[in-house]
């Protein structure tokens, strides 16, 4: 069975290491991707900047996104990636410590499968990723044109 990848979009180098170390505590064998701002995000989606050449067909099954991120933030991220054809229908989890409902709102508003407040205990931390990788990774049912 092929795995692939999950993207995670992460700037705190502290929940960068809280996700990987969860997911590995949860066996997943997909392959992690972790770029560290917005525009890297777009670059690694669009075979663009470091990830030219890249084959873009090759989606991830899932996006982790935080929100308040350098250089092009979480909203606008979310906004190509729903506005473009091969990517709208791109599983992309908001993974934020934001409690703002204006957040919520617009993340919902343009698009986002689900948002997620990060817990602060790593116990809850971890409890939630597994969740969130066993949903979208394992069980999710995505359509087929997702990969066209």
């Amino acid at each position: 069975m092929e795995h692939k990848s999950i993207l995670l979009v992460e700037d705190n180098p502290k929940d960068v290491i809280f996700t990987l170390r969860a997911l590995n505590k949860s066996h997943f064998a997909n392959k992690i991707v972790v770029v560290r701002d917005g525009l890297e995000a777009l670059d690694y989606l669009y075979g663009t900047g470091k990830y030219a050449g890249r084959d873009v067909n090759d989606l991830p099954a899932v996006v982790l996104l935080d929100l308040k991120l350098p250089k092009v933030d979480g909203f606008e991220v979310l906004r190509r990636i729903r506005s473009e054809g091969r990517t709208r229908l791109l599983p992309v989890i908001v993974l934020t410590s934001s409690s703002e409902e204006s957040d919520l709102k617009t993340c919902y508003d343009l698009g986002a499968n689900t948002y997620v407040r990060k817990p602060v205990s790593f116990s809850d931390f971890s409890m939630v990723i597994s969740s969130i990788g066993c949903y979208w990774v394992l069980t999710d049912v995505a359509p087929q044109d997702k990969l066209d």
